[in-house]
């Protein structure tokens, strides 16, 4: 997760020692297993298969709510800030859309309430206002907010908050409604590709206002006629365009403008005497205008809007888009679309809240990339110039979130997409130079590598020049790049006095040697298939590279300073966000070799110590001082909440113990997903669909554990059955017989009518499609996928 510097707390005692593990779970952790998975069955009303369709089941506000379990969220949040939700939006939106209608109950001018701009927080009791335009999640900035309010607009602007009805409120794909008590108005939104349908229901008053403004950053507005407001930010970062044209299905029976008043930073910073009756243009912080109409009880008025690049853009797509009024066959349309996309994926079995997850995280899934451009359309591209697009232009693609898990997913399920996707992200390297990275590492290779061995065809010879300018030019976005370059590991510094975690400073290079290392993998093998050898012979060498911040004195991935030394002291629970790790402590940083976790084996002493090390990580009481908002959805040490060690559960496979990753997968999907009061939980940040992917793919019983090779590896299938229409029409079938929440155990498997006993499987198995059958049951067949011979590809152990 992609978010900063926090405070350290140190009142904490440190632990006491850790009893030493055994090669199997202690009872307590089977335990823990079984009390999750029973709690979990009875809380759901046990298993059925009610023929309810996939768009129905899906519900946008999962991801919305805090966990709220202490023991799973661990030493978090910071003082004065609530635990991370998801951070994903209820709003009504279109697949991939750069538009949402959505809802705003947080004014992240003002303050972000978990170091995030995220207006939505599932447990804020007032409501702010609704955003029509470049999403209320890493969308575009420049949206106005608009908000209806009643009453005697004397007063000053800040009284547009309202308390809001939770038993009223509803979300579902395409659309969102909520009433607002304080203005006794209803409140609907839908949206189309590129515009926004908002329908208020407002009670009998001569005063029924809708209000139009912008956030702090403010811009230009004005009433145009008596039907249309429009305006341009002074933000050009819109994912969707700066300009916005809205217009109403009921002449206005008066205007006014409005602003913060200069100098004035106190709440809105709207003051009554900044409120214009009668004007209509204005320019400033918070700029807005706001129009009054005489309302009957129940009588609804209706508002679009779209933003462009131009007014005319804007205006064009209202046209184009919502040419009249008709708010259900709007909204019908969109169901109509999300219902296309989720019904490719059908599940039988589980129980009601496990399907509920699985449609809400799938659609999730589908939040990004956002579409900039549909081709043919004006757009502006990285370098700030209008540009027409010669195809579908998506937005940058969050390769250290989704690159792990969501791009998979899409190749699966989405390759057309995924070909006008990788057509952006080589557009965009064109303009600037070099390929985008994302936050941390340089895994954009992993999408195009993941895509060719996958079959999706694309010019992946022209876009190596970019990979390969990105991997060894030290100008570009690789940080430290000359260092890791000359001496295969890249160095820390350590600040005046011993740096108190969750420290912020530094340059994570532990962790950064890693990605490199892992990114590095993932060249030589694209090198290897274009036939360049040399850069392969390369490559692939500087792929072994983790093993150079691997201090075999303790077992663990560790800072070194610019001589070579460890950094010392180091503690393995305390988690840093820029110091030797990134956003996570040595415990999580320890498993991020995912191509080579054979090789990482090897480097803690074989089979039985590393399966020993893993029950370590998943037992050991996570008692970090250092405060870690990202580090929440905890199992032991384990951290569901972020990204570097979402893969490890699957690690057992390697290890010989593939029935601990089949407790495992079980364990977190119940734990760390909808835990909470609400149901609507996620264990931390979804980062645009990244973790919402990790539930699908575990849910359906195997992961991605390397995004760039084309192997899956198998966990625990939560369904009786899942059939996956796959990109090219054929369809891939998991069967899971005897399955139930307490019989998570793999007892034996087939591929298309043939004996399974690998704890993995390849593209290549089912590029045209194929069914596996896993037989389940209540205790553990230990010997299947268990033998050395049977364990997943590894850079140090290829099949």
């Amino acid at each position: 997760m992609m978010q900063g510097i926090f405070t350290a707390k140190t009142a904490r005692r440190m632990p006491g020692p850790v009893r030493a593990c055994t090669r199997f779970l202690p009872p307590f952790f089977l335990l823990s297993l079984g009390l999750a998975l029973a709690s979990a069955s009875a809380q759901d009303g046990g298993r059925g298969n009610a023929a309810v369709s996939p768009v129905d089941l899906a519900n946008p506000l999962v991801g919305t709510a805090p966990l709220d379990k202490q023991s799973v969220i661990g030493n978090a949040p910071p003082p004065g800030e609530p635990v991370y939700t998801g951070q994903t939006s209820p709003g009504a939106r279109l697949p991939h859309s750069s538009v949402e209608a959505a809802p705003i109950n947080n004014n992240i001018a003002l303050s972000y309430p978990n170091g995030v701009p995220t207006p939505y927080y599932y447990t804020n009791p007032t409501m702010l206002g609704f955003s029509g335009g470049g999403g209320a999640t890493y969308g575009g900035n420049a949206e106005p907010i608009i908000q209806p309010v009643v009453g005697d607009w004397s007063a000053p602007p800040a009284y547009r908050e309202s308390w809001y009805d939770k038993s009223r409120e509803k979300a579902s794909p395409g659309y969102y409604s909520v009433y607002l008590n304080t203005f006794k108005t209803k409140v609907e939104l839908t949206a189309t590709q590129w515009a926004s349908l908002m329908r208020f229901t407002f009670p009998a008053s001569p005063r029924s206002n809708v209000l139009v403004n912008f956030p702090a950053h403010g811009g230009m507005v004005e009433v145009v006629g008596d039907r249309t407001i429009r305006g341009r930010s002074a933000d050009s970062g819109a994912i969707d365009g700066s300009y916005f044209v809205a217009e109403f299905s009921k002449p206005f029976d008066k205007v006014g403008t409005f602003r913060k008043a200069p100098g004035n930073d106190a709440g809105w910073g709207i003051g009554s005497k900044d409120v214009e009756p009668g004007q209509r243009t204005m320019s400033g912080s918070y700029a807005g205008a706001y129009v009054t109409f005489r309302t009957t009880d129940g009588e609804q008025v209706l508002m679009k809007i779209a933003h462009g690049t131009s007014y005319a853009q804007a205006e064009a797509r209202l046209k184009g888009e919502l040419a009249g009024w008709n708010f259900d066959r709007v909204h019908a349309a969109a169901r109509d679309q999300w219902a296309k996309l989720l019904d490719r994926v059908q599940v039988t079995g589980g129980t009601p809240k496990q399907r509920m997850l699985f449609y809400s995280t799938l659609l999730q899934s589908f939040s990004s990339p956002r579409l900039i451009a549909a081709k043919g359309e004006k757009f502006t591209d990285s370098n700030g110039k209008v540009q027409t697009a010669t195809h579908d232009r998506y937005s940058p693609v969050p390769f250290w979130d989704t690159g792990r898990n969501q791009i998979v997913l899409l190749e699966l399920l989405q390759p057309e997409l995924m070909r006008n996707v990788m057509a952006s992200e080589f557009d965009m390297a064109r303009e600037k130079g070099f390929m985008n990275t994302s936050f941390h590492g340089d895994n954009a290779v992993f999408m195009y590598l993941g895509a060719w061995e996958r079959g999706i065809p694309f010019d992946y010879k022209a876009v190596y020049e970019y990979l390969r300018k990105n991997a060894t030019d030290p100008a570009g976005p690789r940080h430290y790049l000359a260092e890791y370059q000359k001496q295969g590991w890249i160095s820390d510094v350590i600040p005046n006095g011993n740096p108190s975690p969750p420290y912020a400073g530094g340059k994570a290079g532990a962790a950064t040697t890693l990605e490199y290392a892992w990114d590095d993998h993932a060249m030589a093998q694209y090198a290897r298939r274009l036939g360049k050898m040399d850069d392969y012979a390369m490559f692939l060498k500087r792929a072994h590279n983790y093993r150079n911040v691997f201090d075999t004195s303790i077992g663990f991935v560790r800072g070194r300073t610019a001589d070579g030394k460890w950094i010392s002291p180091f503690d393995p629970q305390e988690p840093y966000y820029n110091f030797m790790m990134k956003e996570a402590s040595g415990w999580s940083t320890l498993w991020l070799v995912p191509h080579d976790v054979q090789g990482l084996m090897n480097l803690l002493g074989g089979r039985a110590k590393f399966d020993a090390k893993l029950d370590q990580f998943f037992t050991t009481p996570y008692t970090a001082k250092g405060i870690c908002r990202d580090c929440t959805g905890l199992i032991g040490q384990y951290v569901q909440g972020n990204q570097p060690d979402q893969q490890v559960a699957y690690y057992y496979d390697w290890g010989g113990e593939p029935w601990k990753t089949q407790q495992l997968t079980r364990r977190i999907l119940a734990e760390t997903y909808g835990s909470d009061a609400s149901g609507y939980a996620y264990p931390g940040m979804d980062d645009q669909g990244a973790t919402s992917s990790w539930y699908v793919f575990s849910a359906m019983g195997f992961y991605p554990v390397d995004p760039s090779s084309p192997d899956y590896i198998i966990g625990s299938p939560v369904f009786d059955d899942v059939k996956m229409q796959l990109g090219n029409g054929r369809t891939l079938e998991v069967e899971a017989k005897n399955n139930s929440p307490t019989n998570p155990y793999i007892q034996s498997a087939t591929l298309n009518g043939r004996p399974w006993n690998k704890p993995w499987f390849s593209h290549d198995d089912i590029r045209n499609g194929g069914k596996f059958v896993f037989v389940m049951g209540p205790k553990p067949n230990k010997a299947w996928g268990a033998k050395p011979a049977d364990a997943p590809p590894s850079m140090s152990r290829p099949h």
